[in-house]
């Protein structure tokens, strides 16, 4: 449906609906890894607005915090600080940057030579298992939260219809946080010290991250994977739209958009962004693929940012309700990489398959460390590495 045929009142109410949808995970993962979670709802609009901008307002997508860096952002903040790792992400736009030229200069077949789904199936499953002892971590703290939590997260999902089927983690995270206020588990003195009004501290107490070569070259084969996600997510908007956007405006811009919102978010203190499949799927069912409704979603993103006391309720959240959400979500990253090798037919018993995955698992299950110097390169950066190097090098039989 067109923004032609949506009066202002109705855009704006999909709008915010829009952002509903993309809300929970928005704040789960700044919520996860230390960072303030009004900062990530704040570049999370800047970045879709930046996005928007780039694509010359064709493309109807919003960009949200990235799951795929809650594990190297933990392990980067305890060997580099928090401000190194911001610098760090720094290079996940970097990785954009150059896909983003290398597509316009080769097309996509090239990104397609180095990152089969043999190799970015593995290291989506990667990710996902990397993250799992983080969620027993919190959900262990009050194991009756978290399964509350998890349960009414699955019963969404399973019995949920429309838009309400889109936001189980938001479902889960509320009723696991008003059965904790009836426990007499929550705090509110932070909540009702908060002004009503607050910008995020990101822009008050706004400063550069501290430049290292280390934090920054570690993230950037982690990009590897969302870069690949990004193209795909690509592709599904332009089907439920009807419209070709790896053509107009282009693949190309698409990526330079997502990488230019990665280097904001970055710079502001908040995590890297995506695309978010969730929107996707209220644009499918809503059959409303306006960009100026996504722009809506961004504005109130912003909007909510600067509410001083909604930050403070977020992290009044306790960790077990947190992590009940996370037993489901984590390993249902890991579930995509498996998708994404049935999907793709990938044969494991073809013998340059069965070894890519193999290694792939083997690296970043193990958290093996390859040092460099004062630098080293371990967990899903590494494996991610080794499968494109192994991609490459490992002749292909011929029935492959």
């Amino acid at each position: 449906m067109g923004s032609t045929a949506l009066t202002p009142a109705r855009k704006t109410i999909v709008g915010v609906q829009f952002l509903f949808v993309a809300f929970g995970s928005t704040v789960l993962v700044p919520l996860l890894v230390g960072l303030d979670p009004a900062t990530a709802l704040f570049t999370a609009g800047i970045g879709t607005f930046i996005f928007h901008m780039v694509t010359k307002g064709k493309v109807p997508i919003f960009l949200g915090s990235s799951f795929a860096f809650i594990a190297p952002i933990i392990s980067a903040s305890k060997q580099w600080g928090m401000s190194g790792t911001l610098a760090g992400m720094a290079g996940v736009a970097l990785v954009y940057f150059v896909m983003s030229a290398l597509i316009k200069w080769q097309g996509r077949r090239l990104l397609e030579r180095l990152f089969p789904p043999v190799v970015i199936g593995p290291v989506i499953i990667i990710i996902g298992l990397s993250l799992a002892p983080a969620a027993v971590d919190m959900a262990k703290e009050n194991w009756w939260l978290a399964f509350i939590s998890l349960l009414t997260a699955i019963l969404v999902l399973v019995l949920g219809r429309g838009l309400v089927k889109l936001v189980p983690v938001v479902c889960g995270i509320v009723v696991g946080y008003l059965v904790s206020i009836a426990m007499g588990l929550v705090d509110f003195t932070a909540v009702a010290a908060a002004p009503w009004f607050a910008l995020p501290p990101s822009i008050t107490h706004f400063q550069l991250p501290e430049f290292s070569w280390e934090p920054f070259l570690f993230m950037i084969p982690v990009a590897i994977a969302p870069v690949i996600e990004h193209i795909g997510d690509v592709y599904v908007v332009s089907a439920v739209a009807n419209k070709d956007f790896v053509k107009d405006p282009g693949l190309h811009r698409t990526m330079l958009g997502d990488g230019l919102a990665c280097l904001v978010a970055a710079l502001f203190g908040g995590p890297p962004v995506t695309t978010y499949s969730e929107v996707t799927g209220a644009m499918q069912i809503t059959r409303i693929t306006a960009p100026a409704v996504i722009r809506i979603a961004a504005g109130t993103a912003i909007v909510f940012s600067v509410i001083g006391k909604l930050s403070a309720l977020l992290q009044s959240i306790p960790s077990a309700v947190l992590g009940g959400i996370m037993l489901l979500l984590f390993g249902s990253i890991a579930a995509v990489g498996i998708q994404n090798l049935v999907n793709h037919k990938v044969d494991l018993n073809q013998t340059p398959n069965l070894i890519i995955v193999s290694v792939v698992l083997t690296l970043g299950i193990g958290g093996a460390i390859l040092p460099m110097g004062s630098f080293s390169l371990s967990g899903i950066g590494l494996s991610a590495l080794a499968g494109v190097i192994l991609n490459l090098l490992i002749p292909k039989s011929k029935e492959a």
